[in-house]
């Protein structure tokens, strides 16, 4: 097969464009610890870090699924199904990922490396705990939360109380925003065993339970401006973002059909709009 052909496979397999959701709070956590540039040499390790990171759980994930997946024809497509990519190839490609994230992680320094191993078995948990509860959403915030500490461990060499407020927020948005993004696959859920709220309590309950978990987020990042005592830009990126969850649950309240704009596109742009304020917060002071 065609060496691009097969790289595309595999960047469509772990969706690659969603690194943009949690890869920017790994570089905040960098930026808060270092009180601005943190050097090219932490940029590089740390973009290595997530992509592989990010690929071990996504590929991980999809080998696991593979059975659901089949009968779901919102997944049915996905390469690990349709026979574009085999499961050997994949279980290498997992554990490639998995091995080079330890790697740059050693390089990191030695809490980093330290922790390497745990957090990928954080990351793996996400796709068995779905099988017994329906807690499977916050299991996959903190999956993702775990990237602004892994962002101050890499700069400070350890995990701060601001580091600790940001990643609490990053969970429950994430766990929030997987909740509307759940609601798709709520009868299938229903009808194969599988766990998860919007299966367990229904339409309107995940809808408020999301809303409560992303008003809890946006606190979780004022908190976080107010123990790293940052200035005025980092509060307009906190309160910015707070305003964007507000607009992702008025799309998703419009109807199941714009469930997808509301996940996608808000979420990778509020990610960007928190980075970009950081970064002028570390620029200037108002």
């Amino acid at each position: 097969m065609n060496i691009v052909k097969k790289i595309r496979h595999f960047g469509e397999l772990v969706v690659f464009e969603h690194t943009l959701f949690s890869l920017p709070f790994i570089f905040i956590a960098m930026i808060v610890a270092k009180r601005g540039w943190f050097g090219w040499e932490l940029l590089g390790l740390g973009l290595l870090a997530a992509i592989c990171a990010r690929n071990f759980a996504m590929s991980f994930n999809r080998i696991v699924d593979r059975r659901y997946d089949a009968l779901n024809p919102r997944t049915a497509k996905r390469p690990s199904i349709d026979g574009r990519l085999s499961v050997p190839s994949m279980v290498a490609f997992t554990a490639i990922n998995a091995i080079a994230f330890i790697v740059v992680c050693k390089f990191i320094n030695p809490l980093a490396f330290a922790l390497s191993a745990p957090f990928l078995a954080i990351m793996a948990s996400y796709s068995f705990i779905k099988r017994f509860s329906w807690t499977a959403h916050l299991v996959l915030g903190i999956s993702l939360g775990l990237a602004p500490i892994a962002g101050a461990v890499a700069a400070q060499g350890e995990i701060s109380s601001w580091a600790i407020a940001l990643s609490i927020g990053v969970t429950l948005w994430v766990a929030g925003f997987d909740l509307l993004y759940s609601l798709q696959d709520r009868e299938f859920d229903q009808k194969n065993g599988l766990f998860s709220i919007p299966s367990r309590f229904g339409v309107n309950t995940t809808l408020i339970i999301a809303r409560i978990f992303h008003s809890l987020a946006l606190l979780s990042w004022i908190f976080f401006c107010v123990l790293a005592e940052l200035g005025g830009f980092a509060w307009i990126g906190a309160v910015l973002s707070g305003y964007m969850l507000v607009i992702e649950h008025r799309i998703a309240a419009d109807g199941m059909e714009n469930i997808n704009r509301a996940f996608f596109t808000v979420n990778a742009w509020l990610s960007v709009v928190f980075f970009a304020f950081i970064v002028l917060d570390s620029i200037w002071t108002i």
